[in-house]
């Protein structure tokens, strides 16, 4: 959430910043803004609501200077208005922030105490206010800087510039990512490094408690300590095509026509197709030893390690316990010795689950990530990362990342249950080859789409929805009404589907559709008995299935979306594409923001 950039070179910082800013729409914001020197002094311009609106500020309103920073905010500590936007500053210093800064209440009785006077409800401002107090005090921009970074708790990425020091930006990360690209005689920072994909391909990541000095020549690295670090310059695969729309409408509908090659991808790291085995990189521990996995992950990835609790206790017979990951650092539950940590993450910075990973780590577990982003925090800290190749994922509501998260945990699924001797070498053939089937069988969905149209069209009038499903459909019903939560603000709630009879059928009436995802297998006729027991109380039967179940359903539903009938392992990963193609169906009919919905942000690195 929120999107930091700045910039140090020969050229103008201000258009560089603003196509910046618009790389990470996709974190999610409310207000925007820009500050840079010009002349040794700060001007900054800020606009609530989107980019369009800042741009319009800054075409009548113009901002020169070489150095500048950028900021995409999601509001925390005060409302989405012009004043409560970022940058924030004096006539000395401003300041950009990621994060939350938990003593601001203390600090800012502090400072005013000391005749600092703050101008907005935000807990950021209490940074530059502090460093403007050290610079009135005869302190350098780095002594005061450094001084501030002392006194901050909580969770922060920073860049700051200061007046009358063109030429120089100053950056620090504590809990919050922050990348620093190198360029020829011109240097960036950036929330991520697609934020600066076209800009530059050398990168050098922060390490929590780091700051950096940049200037034109290159950057300097500290620690909190303010010894001087080394941080290797790597080079990023991110390159600025990769983030187009290529000719798409929504970046929601790209990603989701790129369901099969990502499947595929994904597959292709860990899969020999030539020996129809799962091939694990090198863990530096036996899985064949692990008495036990907590798995933990927020949001979709979270149903996605659901899937993966029923996956594994299935075919691996491993037991496995599974909480949000904003709940398990303080539940504090006890694990096992020499277990496996298993966490799930699109972006790897997410803060609550790279809480939890830190309590596992601090409890002597394994640690695996699964993960999109194999530079991240997440990744750093964790034993063995098993990567999800699903390139940059912008549309805030996550869709491509999920199967590719999927598609990892089948594997992993797979890998264990070998390692303790409960699949054997053709029953893992089978399973890899239902596998690599799926690419085509992705596919093949998309021949359905008018049928999925014709279904939205009830569930866009619709003011309640209800989602239902059995075993491992239970967490695709789940991803189903999120999606719909998401991106079309309608009210929508999954419950598994034998227990609605404890409760939620109360719900039921003409008025409400109840979609649900019922393929053929084991559970295909329980399931059949719970929709018999909605549609003999009125309620519109909306149902995802597959060519052997349809004839079945169509007795008794007003829709039927029938997929490729697969293998039943398989068959969650192929049945979450048409449900997550519903709510993007629907939220055209509903005309909101597919790509930003309100409220949301993409990477979420604050408690």
């Amino acid at each position: 959430m929120c999107g930091i950039v700045g910039v140090v070179g020969s050229s103008q910082a201000t258009p560089v910043i603003l196509d910046a800013l618009r790389r990470l729409e996709y974190r999610g914001y409310d207000s925007a803004g820009i500050a840079t020197l010009e002349d040794g002094h700060v001007e900054r311009r800020r606009a609530a609501g989107k980019l369009d609106h800042l741009a319009t500020l800054l075409a009548r309103m113009p901002l020169p200077g070489v150095t500048g920073i950028g900021h995409t905010r999601w509001a925390t500590h005060g409302a989405p208005t012009e004043n409560n936007a970022h940058p924030h500053g004096t006539e000395r210093v401003s300041v950009v922030h990621n994060g939350i800064i938990e003593n601001f209440e203390e600090l800012r009785h502090e400072l005013e105490a000391a005749g600092q006077v703050f101008s907005t409800d935000t807990d950021s401002e209490t940074i530059a206010q502090l460093v403007d107090y050290h610079l009135q005090r005869g302190l350098s921009p780095r002594e005061a800087a450094h001084e501030c970074l002392k006194r901050l708790e909580g969770a922060y990425a920073l860049a700051m510039i200061f007046a009358g020091h063109d030429g120089m930006v100053i950056g620090a990360r504590h809990g919050a990512p922050l990348v620093v690209g190198f360029g020829d005689n011109e240097m960036f920072l950036g929330s991520d490094s697609l934020a600066l994909a076209p800009l530059t391909r050398r990168i050098a990541y922060l390490d929590d408690g780091d700051w950096t000095v940049v200037t034109p020549a290159g950057a300097a690295f500290f620690d909190m300590a303010g010894n001087p670090v080394e941080r290797p310059v790597r080079l990023t695969a991110l390159i600025a095509a990769s983030v187009g729309k290529d000719g798409y409408r929504h970046y929601m509908e790209k990603e989701l026509h790129e369901h099969p090659v990502v499947i595929g991808q994904t597959l292709q790291r860990l899969v020999d197709p030539a020996t129809r085995r799962v091939v694990m990189p090198d863990l530096p521990f036996d899985l064949a030893a692990i008495p036990r996995v907590v798995l933990t992950a927020c949001g979709s990835a979270f149903y996605a390690g659901m899937i993966g609790r029923y996956w594994i206790e299935q075919y691996a017979r491993l037991p496995v316990d599974i909480d949000v990951a904003s709940e398990m650092r303080y539940r504090n539950p006890p694990l096992a010795k020499d277990g496996l940590g298993l966490l799930i993450s699109q972006s790897g910075e997410t803060a609550d689950t790279l809480a939890a990973l830190r309590g596992m780590r601090a409890a002597g577990q394994h640690i695996v990530s699964v993960l999109n982003v194999e530079q991240s925090s997440m990744a750093r800290e964790s034993d063995a990362v098993l990567g999800t190749v699903a390139g940059p994922e912008i549309s805030v509501a996550s869709t491509k990342a999920f199967t590719a998260q999927l598609s990892v945990l089948a594997c992993l699924t797979i890998a264990l249950g070998r390692a303790r001797g409960l699949i054997t070498a053709q029953q893992e053939e089978g399973m890899v080859t239902a596998l690599l089937d799926l690419p085509s069988k992705a596919t093949e969905v998309f021949e359905r789409h008018d049928e999925i149209r014709r279904m939205a069209t009830i569930v866009a009038d619709a003011r309640d929805v209800l989602y239902l499903g059995r075993g491992a459909m239970f967490p695709v019903a789940l991803e189903g009404a999120l999606k719909l939560k998401e991106i079309t603000y309608i009210h929508a709630e999954a419950y598994a589907a034998g227990e609605m009879k404890h409760g939620p059928i109360s719900l039921i009436d003409s008025t409400v559709p109840v979609v649900a995802t019922v393929p053929s297998g084991p559970l295909f006729e329980k399931t059949l008995s719970n929709l018999q027991e909605a549609k003999a109380r009125g309620g519109r039967l909306l149902v995802f299935t597959d060519m052997a179940g349809a004839p079945r359903l169509r007795e008794i539903a007003e829709c039927v979306v029938a997929i490729p009938t697969v293998d039943e392992f398989v068959a969650p990963i192929l049945q979450t594409i048409p449900v997550q193609i519903l709510a993007y169906e629907v939220a055209l009919l509903k005309g909101t923001d597919v790509d930003q919905p309100r409220n949301l942000a993409k990477s979420v690195t604050v408690e």
